[in-house]
This record gives structure tokens, sequence and C-alpha cells, in this order.
């Protein structure tokens, strides 16, 4: 069970010095990475699931990150953010000013998919283009169902996409896979902001699934299942 950040400062950070508290900020972030690199490692979801998951830890972690921070302006003193820091609050600054989102996703042998989020002023156009002749699917919560475009912009800023690598592959972790699944994700912005662009070949970030949802995307034995129902 994981504790509110008001109780997580009263229980490690009250009455610490100020480099007791940086040593803390320093070890959250330790925390955080270490969780998305079990998140994102190819046997990830093959074991049984701890409670609270990684997700809900990393969540969480964020938030006694910030409290700790605060706690660091409270006494008088300053935090500098790290280089990749400043990279994903520049990407989070510049989600309002996203204009054009093209999401892909699929494989030789399996459905490939192309998503494309189009912004212009208030007004937000979704269009999908399935292969096999599958038809799209417009999941509750997803951009298909009728998602506005702050509801939208909202969910985008709940993935944090400023720390996802631009590419990710299984040979990081030691694992050579062919075909399989690819994805790519190109994000244009309407302020000159420098195109975004991410990508994979059979790995992803941690939390690829909710992108996958806000897209209204399943897996194909998702599909299948339900089709079968």
């Amino acid at each position: 069970m994981m504790i509110s950040p008001e109780s997580y400062y009263e229980m490690n950070l009250k009455g610490k010095s100020e480099e007791e508290i940086r040593s803390a900020n320093r070890g959250l972030k330790r925390e955080i990475g270490h969780l998305k690199n079990v998140m994102e490692h190819p046997s990830y979801g093959t074991q049984v699931l701890m409670c609270p998951t990684e997700d809900v830890r990393i969540q969480f972690n964020r938030m006694y990150l910030e409290r700790a921070k605060q706690a660091l302006f409270e006494m008088g003193a300053s935090y500098t953010p790290s280089r990749a820091e400043l990279k994903a609050e520049r990407f989070q600054e510049n989600i309002d000013c996203i204009r054009k989102i093209e999401f892909y996703i699929g494989g030789f042998f399996g459905t490939r998919e192309t998503c494309t989020v189009s912004i212009d002023g208030e007004h937000i156009r979704y269009d999908s283009e399935r292969f096999f002749d599958r038809d799209a699917l417009s999941l509750p919560g997803s951009i298909g169902s009728g998602m506005s475009k702050a509801d939208f912009l909202d969910a985008l800023r709940e993935l944090y996409m400023g720390e996802w690598q631009s590419t990710y592959r299984t040979e990081r972790f030691g694992y050579v896979v062919m075909d399989g699944t690819q994805w790519s994700l190109k994000i244009e912005y309407s302020n000159g902001t420098r195109t975004a662009y991410f990508s994979g070949s059979n790995a992803y970030p941690y939390n690829f699934d909710k992108l996958k949802a806000l897209f209204g995307i399943e897996d194909d034995e998702e599909e299948d299942f339900q089709e079968d129902e």
C-alpha cells in the first residue's frame, strides 16, 4: 500500500538536512528508472504481478519526488533539474502546441494500423487505417470514441513521453527478436518546435499499453477473444 506525498514527507523528509533531502531526490529518481526498466523488459508480465504494481509505484514516486523538491524550496534551497528532466519538461510544455500525431503499429504477420490525430484550434480529427479488412475500434476512453481535445491532451501529459527513449530495441536487454511488432510515433507542432520521433521493434516504453488504449488499439489476441464471446 502506498502512502500519500504528505505522509512521505512526514516519515522521510521532515527535519532532514538539505543534503539528506537531495539524497532522497536522487534515490527516488533511481527507483523510478529501475521500475521503468522492469516494465520494459521483454519478460515483464510473464510472472505474477506484485501489488502495488510497478506502474502504481512509479506514479506515487513521481508525487514523492515533487514533494521532496518542494521541501528544498521550503528550506530556501534550490533544485537543479538534469538535462533529461529539462527535456521532459519542455515536452510537457509543448503539448498544447501539438498539431498532428501519426502512430503506426504492426507486423508482417499481424494487423497493421496507422492512426492520425490532427488538431486545428479546438477541432480534433481522428483517422485510422487498418490492414487485413478489420474494423477500427472505438474503445471507451479512446480518441476514436469522440474524446475532446482537452481530454486527449491531458491523456498525453499523463504518458510523460518526454522521458521516453527515441528508440526501443530488445538488444538493450540482451535479446534478439526477428520480425515481430514494429511501431513508430511522430509528433508535429504548430509553434516551431522540432518534430518528435519515437520508434521500437518488439520493445516498448513502460506505459505503451496506455498509448495504445488512447488510440483504441488492442492486441490481436484480445480482439479475437472478444469476437468469440
